[in-house]
């Protein structure tokens, strides 16, 4: 027994330090295609609010709307609703990107460069070709 308590706190020590790295990786958010987030951004109604008690996930559409999920979650469920604003919103014509509305009206083109652009936009959204 006493060959083991001297490496009670290694042990420990690692299992705190597993535990806090698998909670980081979860928690982190999807890598994003910067130039195409950042135009989609525009016309995406959820954003991020910093509030002194931590992140909201807000909506410029509707004022009520106020979500405040817990930090491990928080970016999962902003992603989610992105995804599916975008496979309502959005829709490919060849390499083209377009942005719509709630009308179902085209209210912004964004030309797709690269194939990793496309991808991303699938991936992301859930735009189906």
């Amino acid at each position: 027994m006493q060959k083991f308590s001297k490496y009670l706190p290694f042990a420990l020590f690692a299992a705190f330090l597993m535990l806090g790295l698998t909670a980081f990786f979860q928690s982190k958010p999807a890598p994003k295609n910067e130039r195409v987030y950042k135009a989609v951004q525009h016309y995406s109604p959820y954003y991020l609010e910093k509030r002194f008690g931590g992140l909201e996930i807000r909506s410029k559409t509707d004022p009520e709307f106020k979500e405040k999920p817990d930090n491990m979650s928080l970016f999962k469920e902003f992603e989610h609703l992105e995804y599916t604003w975008g496979k309502k919103h959005l829709s490919l014509d060849g390499m083209t990107l377009l942005i719509k509305d709630d009308n179902g009206t085209v209210v912004g083109k964004l030309p797709l460069k690269e194939k990793k652009e496309l991808e991303f936009v699938q991936r992301y959204y859930g735009v189906k070709p």
